[in-house]
């Protein structure tokens, strides 16, 4: 299977205010065991400063494993140790790091699909700020149209208070 049939953008989260991808998922992409790829960052640690690459804490694994639902259970089914999280410079410095093809061309993959994340943020961003501009301009005319409907109101009250027909006198 060509592993760059895979969603990639399935694969990436969100933790700690930035877009991350988890360890296990990235060593799939790039064909080789979460070990391997693990011991190649722990070999080459001054490329992964903290803004790169981080361990997850045991509540955020939780947390994401529920998104994920990828706990298998039985004996050696199960991790020994948290997580990576590779933000996106992260994941571009494993391409260096990873010298094969396919970890080139995983890489090539995953910075696309980190733009269009971002691109598509940024039209979401804009799309917000054009609601609330319209829901703003619309508040304000509505407050027009119910002040109106609440003077048409009290000017049909005091029509109502008129005695209309014959009045009877004693």
């Amino acid at each position: 299977m060509n592993k760059l049939t895979i969603p990639i953008h399935h694969k990436i989260y969100t933790l700690r205010g930035k877009q991350i991808m988890i360890d296990e998922d990235l060593a799939e992409l790039y064909e080789v065991t979460t070990k391997r790829l693990n011991e190649q960052v722990k070999r080459n640690s001054e490329r992964f400063p903290e803004d790169f690459m981080f361990q997850l804490t045991e509540k955020e694994y939780e947390s994401l494993r529920s998104q994920f639902a990828t706990l298998e259970i039985g004996r050696g089914k199960h991790r020994k140790y948290m997580p990576y999280a590779f933000t996106e410079n992260g994941v571009y410095m494993l391409s260096a790091v990873l010298k094969s093809k396919v970890a080139v061309d995983v890489s090539i993959e995953i910075m696309r699909t980190f733009t269009k994340l971002r691109e598509f943020t940024l039209h979401y961003n804009a799309l917000g700020k054009k609601l609330l501009e319209l829901e703003r301009k619309n508040d304000k005319q509505f407050k027009e149209v119910f002040s109106i409907l609440d003077m048409l109101v009290k000017e049909t009250k005091k029509t109502d208070e008129k005695v209309m027909g014959f009045i009877k006198n004693a």
